[in-house]
């Protein structure tokens, strides 16, 4: 049968099943559904675990069928996990599988961890076989506009509320990386103030960090305010920022800006193209403006003399190349929160 990541718990507390498979992208959210089958497992008195990592195609399947047959000294529950990275076993795991199910006495639980699984897969033998005899778990990629509502639910799980426009920051923070959001709702938990998370809260948490403001600066170059970009440039050096990092996050905005202008040019209006960059790109609905406006001061030719001059700050930094290092990300930023300018790889020398 399929089960939902958020019936989980609740199911578990009914009942426990021979097989069940977790799959999905989502590294933290299949981690924590196959920690609660595992302790859910121990629960019901299996007190051995037993890893299987499926690694290439010559894995020998036989590991698994030796251990269902292999009985504890005492007689004790086993949980088997079994890992298969690709999401696929093969015809000779698929075998494997149907024949281990065919053979269980329902004691031990196998718990399958997978990557993806397609359609395909899901109507092959083995799928339809754990359907029958357990519960397989399908773990969805949290999208960009979902992220607000999944920290909201994160939140109120660890006993607190936010505002919405806290929600927001955060997610803007964290940026799709689920590990990191999970780490600052714990941060948070420490620094609420009765339990409740306002923006200003998150700001409070997040100022001294530098890769926070790492990517206010790009904004606010985005954005055309070039003092505002510069003072923020000037603070991550202060503060020790190596300038590879400062680097890497304008090239990769310039590039994305090249891409979506090139898009553009190919005929889709502007609003086409960033709709789907929302949907493709995880760029994030309330940057929209920003990006609309570096559009709008910057046309192809102007985009590729920015990625010349990034070219060039990398040379500095790499020793091939002449100029001092940070006058020329100077130059960088200003370009980006201005206007087109003649001869910009040449700056900064």
């Amino acid at each position: 049968m399929r089960l939902y990541p958020e019936k989980l718990a609740a199911h578990l507390k009914q009942q426990c099943l021979p097989v069940y498979l977790v799959s999905g992208d989502e590294t933290l959210l299949v981690q924590e559904c196959a920690d609660q089958v595992r302790a859910a497992a121990r629960a019901a008195g299996c007190t051995e675990r037993e890893l299987i990592e499926v690694a290439g195609k010559d894995f020998d399947w036989q590991v698994l069928l030796n251990s269902a047959a292999d009985m504890s000294l005492f007689g004790d529950r086993k949980l088997i996990e079994l890992r298969i990275p690709s999401g696929k076993p093969g015809a000779d795991g698929s075998k494997a599988i149907c024949e281990y199910l065919e053979r269980s006495s329902g004691d031990d639980i196998l718990l399958l961890v997978l990557g993806k699984i397609d359609k395909s897969s899901q109507n092959s033998k083995w799928f339809k076989a754990i359907d029958a005899a357990g519960a397989w778990l399908q773990v969805w990629e949290v999208k960009a506009q979902e992220l607000p509502r999944w920290l909201q639910q994160r939140i109120e799980g660890a006993g607190m509320t936010a505002d919405r426009d806290a929600l927001q920051l955060l997610a803007d923070r964290v940026e799709g990386n689920l590990l990191a959001a999970v780490q600052e709702v714990e941060k948070l938990k420490l620094l609420a103030p009765d339990n409740h998370i306002s923006a200003e809260t998150v700001t409070s948490a997040v100022a001294d960090n530098a890769r926070f403001n790492l990517f206010a600066m790009v904004d606010c170059a985005l954005q055309g305010d070039a003092a505002g970009s510069l003072r923020m440039l000037h603070g991550l050096r202060g503060e020790g920022t190596d300038a590879t990092v400062a680097l890497w996050a304008l090239a990769r905005e310039i590039r994305s800006l090249y891409e979506l202008q090139a898009q553009c040019q190919r005929g889709p209006s502007q609003q086409q193209v960033l709709q789907q960059a929302v949907k493709q790109r995880k760029l994030w609905q309330n940057r929209l403006p920003m990006v609309q406006s570096a559009l709008g001061r910057h046309d192809l030719d102007a985009l590729g003399e920015l990625l010349q001059l990034a070219a060039a700050v990398d040379g500095s930094i790499k020793g091939y190349a002449r100029g001092n290092t940070w006058n020329q990300l100077d130059n960088l930023v200003t370009a980006l929160s201005g206007t087109r300018t003649g001869s910009l790889a040449g700056a900064g020398r």
